[in-house]
């Protein structure tokens, strides 16, 4: 029998006490153990915040998403080992790339965004400074640190992978170690998972642990430093968010929980459109992938009152063609549910809704999946049912039977179809498949509300779209009400889960040192020579050039107009400008004066600096007039590595006028080599 072990204290710990046996969700047959009472989780906790946790938060931002791309690598090459694994847990070979492609997907994510988003420091700033005071010598900025604590992401069974690293991802990036417990029915995918990621070496020690079989005292040992993350069903949800020291220690806890996720299908979507088409397609898909265990699973079918026949005929002559069976078996399009007892909570689930619906397709009378040892399996056959009166129902509203199981419901239009969908009390994702605008539109403004998600495809965009049940790293995934009321990912959203936002108050000298970005207002200083001659390395925060005046000419501002086409009346007509209570009268073009200050701070010959590539903020602040001067002021205000070759530096740019008035503020953003 395999041993899946759990990993803490840096080392591989074996099944003891408690251990529980695993059956292949196929055949039945037990193949493994796992868990271990006599786990020491005090140890654990204090492992990983110690050594994990200050290991993690000595490297940048930068540092850990370079740390999760080469991750992502590593399991992207060695991903047949978890391939292989997989199919005991019922799953296709379609349904693998799901969950372990899905993961490593979210993996290169969150590596990307964290090059791009994130500085390479240990400080995330959140906004620009406030001035708090009259002369801007007391500002306030706010931070984002790691916590100091652990991250317990306790994890459902269908997604052994990707709900592993769609919360590791974030958490290690924000620079907080984690503490893994899958669900035991799929522990051994994540332990081979694990596995593989330690095995790499790229991990510091203690910033991943695994723990295969129960928690046992984890949550009272928890401090307001740590965080919890969830996903399963709301009855557990609710034991563990009310588990008394996670209240009395302000534990963070988020959760991801059921969902009654639901499709409306447009009245413009008749038979023969491709709105029609992708909507039967998508709801067939959602029933059968993962054999519909999946939180984003659509539970509700909604569709107009006059095409509830033709969806039912469309949907049924899909699903009647999906061979379900053992997963190994050639042509196996749905396997089975992880275990005996999800199938038989499935089943039990599916009752109940059958008491408000009518079985229109399915069920497990006479049916017989494939495969040779599949009658010992956790088999249940794609099922829908019609709820033909969904307004006086309850149960269909209130019942996920957490398999391949949806009901399809009539609408009048769309006030009703909306209130059909928020019947669910909060959901994961709705998806609206129209090609109606106007109909997308009204029923999005009722249903966003219920729902973290909602998804909007037609024909434009129907060959790039992910689908409806494909939570992308990018967006937030979590619902309100039923759904847990918790977000995860959503990008660098994601990230500040498990960051503390705190107010720094002082000095621009004291905010720029603490945030490692010049707040005007703090020191500047001048450099050896020329900042653009300067390369990256050699750039210092502050360093600061002050150009010499130059005055802007009636002849200027009349040659800029020609030249460029722009004879705004501001710029030609002194009557007319004098008439706009903005301007004295004829005034310089606002980009002559961007113009003129590149003149001003460019060092003409080939240096370090390669190219500009944008520019921020830009404000005018004061109208410039014939005769007036310019200079500027170019102030190295942050540094950030983009590659081997070169950084990115944005300057803060400020052009005076002859009396020292601010007439313009921007910055500037350059590409320096190294």
């Amino acid at each position: 029998m395999q041993e899946i072990f759990s990993h803490v204290l840096g080392r591989w710990v074996a099944p003891g006490p408690g251990a529980r046996e695993i059956a292949d969700a196929a055949t039945g047959r037990v193949f493994a153990r796992a868990g271990n009472d006599s786990l020491d989780f005090a140890a654990v906790l204090e492992f990983a915040r110690a050594r994990g946790g200050a290991s993690l938060r000595a490297m940048t931002f930068h540092d850990r998403a370079r740390m999760l791309k080469a991750l992502a690598l590593h399991l992207n090459a060695n991903k047949q080992v978890l391939y292989d694994v997989s199919y005991a847990t019922g799953a296709t070979l379609s349904d693998h790339a799901f969950d372990i492609d899905g993961g490593i997907g979210t993996l290169f994510v969150y590596a990307s965004k964290g090059r791009r988003e994130l500085p390479d420091a240990h400080v995330l700033l959140d906004g620009g400074p406030e001035q708090l005071g009259r002369t801007g010598a007391f500002l306030g900025q706010h931070i984002y640190t790691p916590l100091r604590g652990a991250a317990v992401h306790i994890n459902a069974f269908n997604f052994p992978v990707w709900g592993m690293l769609e919360k590791l991802a974030p958490s290690l990036l924000a620079g907080v170690p984690s503490i893994v417990k899958p669900a035991t029915a799929s522990c051994y995918v994540t332990e081979a998972c694990v596995r593989l990621m330690t095995d790499s070496g790229l991990l510091p020690e203690g910033a991943v642990q695994l723990v295969a079989g129960g928690l046992g005292d984890t949550l009272n040992l928890l401090g307001s430093q740590d965080a919890v993350t969830f996903t399963g069903s709301a009855e557990t949800a609710l034991k563990l968010r009310a588990t008394p020291n996670l209240i009395r220690n302000a534990v963070r806890f988020t959760a991801e929980q059921d969902s009654l996720n639901a499709s409306i299908l447009g009245p413009d979507a008749v038979p023969g459109t491709p709105e029609f088409d992708l909507f039967v397609k998508e709801a067939a898909r959602e029933i059968t992938v993962k054999a519909g265990q999946k939180c984003t699973a659509i539970r509700r079918i909604i569709a107009p009152e006059p095409l509830v026949a033709a969806v039912i005929e469309a949907l049924s002559a899909i699903l009647s063609k999906i061979t379900v069976g053992d997963p190994r078996a050639e042509g196996v399009r749905m396997g089975a549910l992880v275990s005996q007892e999800q199938k038989a909570d499935v089943l039990a689930k599916a009752a109940i809704i059958a008491t408000e619906a009518e079985c229109v397709f399915g069920g497990q009378e006479g049916f017989a999946p494939i495969g040779e040892n599949a009658s010992g399996g956790a088999f249940v056959a794609p099922t829908l049912f019609l709820c033909a009166d969904p307004d006086r129902a309850t149960k269909v509203h209130e019942t996920e039977a957490f398999g391949p199981v949806s009901t399809i419901m009539p609408y009048r239009d769309a006030g009703h179809a909306a209130n059909l969908a928020n019947r669910g009390k909060g959901s994961l994702v709705a998806s609206i498949i129209t090609h109606d605008t106007q109909f997308a539109r009204d029923v999005t403004l009722e249903i966003a509300s219920w729902h973290g998600r909602v998804y909007l495809n037609d024909r434009d965009s129907m060959a790039e779209a992910t689908g409806h049940g494909a939570p992308m790293p990018h967006m937030v995934h979590g619902g309100p009400g039923r759904a847990g009321g918790g977000e995860e990912q959503g990008g660098i959203r994601g990230v500040k889960h498990f960051m503390q936002r705190t107010a720094v108050q002082g000095s621009p000298a004291m905010l720029t040192a603490i945030g490692g970005r010049w707040v005007p207002g703090a020191t500047k200083t001048p450099g050896p020579a020329h900042p653009f001659t300067r390369r990256f390395g050699a750039l210092a925060i502050g360093e600061t050039l002050v150009t010499g005046p130059r005055t802007v000419t009636l002849d200027d501002i009349e040659h800029f107009a020609s030249f460029t086409g722009d004879t705004f009346y501001a710029h030609m007509d002194e009557a007319a400008a004098a008439r706009n209570p903005f301007f004295p009268g004829r005034v310089a073009h606002g980009y002559l004066l961007l113009s003129f200050a590149a003149g001003l701070f460019v060092e003409p010959k080939e240096g370090p600096v390669l190219a500009n590539t944008g520019l921020d903020g830009l404000r005018f602040l004061k109208p410039v007039v014939p005769g007036d001067s310019i200079r500027v002021t170019l102030t190295v205000k942050e540094k950030t590595p983009r590659n081997a070759d070169y950084g990115e530096v944005r300057w803060h740019v400020r052009l005076d006028n002859q009396d020292g008035e601010k007439i313009a503020e921007y910055e500037l953003l350059t590409m320096v080599a190294v």
